[in-house]
């Protein structure tokens, strides 16, 4: 492509390149589909954030399992409770593992953060298990516990 220099009153010519015009639609119209695909998935352009990465998120995604194994949390996508003392057990060990292996490395909110994370937890598991034992044999469940997992509403 040649330019012509304007000579006197000549206007200078704007040429156009149309194929960059189409070139930047088309990546305009690909970030735009690629943008509602990630919403629709709840990726990065979705209202779901990853919380950065720290001991503390550590500490609490670890409960949050326990809980969730315990029955106490539901599952967001059947809106139903399970119960797997099990996989609680092992979430709590977990916990224990972890405070055990960063005993003398962790800041004094830590350590009580875990500590607390651990009784909480600990009291929760004794209290479903011992409901769902009591169960198993035929006496009814202690006031305020509900075997599954969740609060006996009829405690409220």
């Amino acid at each position: 492509m040649t330019e012509d220099k304007p000579t006197g009153d000549e206007v200078p010519k704007i040429i156009v390149d149309d194929d960059w015009k189409a070139q930047a639609q088309a990546e305009k119209e690909a970030l735009a589909e690629q943008e509602q695909k990630q919403e629709a998935e709840g990726g990065p352009a979705g209202a779901r954030q990853m919380p950065p990465a720290s001991f503390e998120v550590l500490v609490s995604s670890m409960v949050t399992q326990a809980l969730f194994a315990l029955g106490a949390i539901e599952d967001p996508r059947s809106g139903q409770r399970y119960l797997d003392l099990d996989m609680a057990k092992h979430h709590i060990d977990m916990l224990s593992v972890i405070e055990e292996k960063t005993k003398g490395n962790l800041s004094e909110d830590e350590a009580k953060m875990i500590d607390q994370a651990l009784y909480e937890c600990r009291m929760h598991y004794v209290q479903i298990a011992n409901a769902v034992a009591n169960q198993a044999m035929g006496a009814p469940p202690a006031e305020g516990v509900d075997p599954t997992g969740g609060a006996d509403p009829s405690a409220t």
